[in-house]
């Protein structure tokens, strides 16, 4: 087909102007074109602020849940009872741990005596308390910190003691021993 038909539809002028004259551009026009050119059109950019926004309020939710559940102790408590046993265990992370028969767990005597309270403990001058109160038949009150997870460095026990002290309640009472 050859490109110099006739179109029927057009007036002469028309077919005249289109083809001689190029079509000038006003001013407005052309920075209207320019500012076009270079600016960069951002398609889809509050999607990707909402997709940042999550993933940020997802690590920080992470961040908090880390810290509640190994870092933060909900629960302080004490615990009265005697030391049986105060060892030094870990390969790669020493940690001191121990056991104890707790009072409560004595005057049960449907139960089956063993060390039912087990510990560990960071200080090293509570670690010489423990030591010294270990098996030699003294009530000792500890105080501890318990955590909902464990971590290697701290040890393998959820209960960590913060203060080790002899029972003062049962020198009172019996002031001969």
């Amino acid at each position: 087909m050859d490109d110099n038909f006739e179109d029927y539809f057009m007036d002469d002028e028309e077919k005249v102007e289109e083809v001689h004259q190029p079509h000038q551009e006003t001013p407005q026009e052309r920075e209207e074109r320019e500012i076009k050119e270079a600016t960069i059109e951002r398609r889809g950019s509050s999607l990707k602020i909402l997709l940042v926004l999550i993933a940020v309020a997802m690590a920080a939710f992470l961040a908090w849940w880390v810290w509640q559940y190994y870092f933060h102790p909900y629960r302080i408590s004490q615990e009265k009872g005697w030391i049986m046993k105060v060892s030094n265990e870990g390969t790669v992370f020493k940690t001191v741990e121990g056991e104890m028969i707790s009072e409560d767990y004595v005057q049960d005597t449907l139960l089956r005596m063993s060390s039912d309270f087990k510990f560990s403990i960071t200080n090293d001058s509570l670690v010489r308390d423990a030591m010294s109160f270990a098996g030699d038949g003294r009530r000792v009150v500890l105080t501890y910190k318990e955590y909902k997870g464990t971590v290697l460095w701290r040890g393998n026990s959820r209960f960590i003691v913060t203060k080790i002290e002899p029972d003062s309640n049962l020198i009172k009472q019996n002031p001969h021993k």
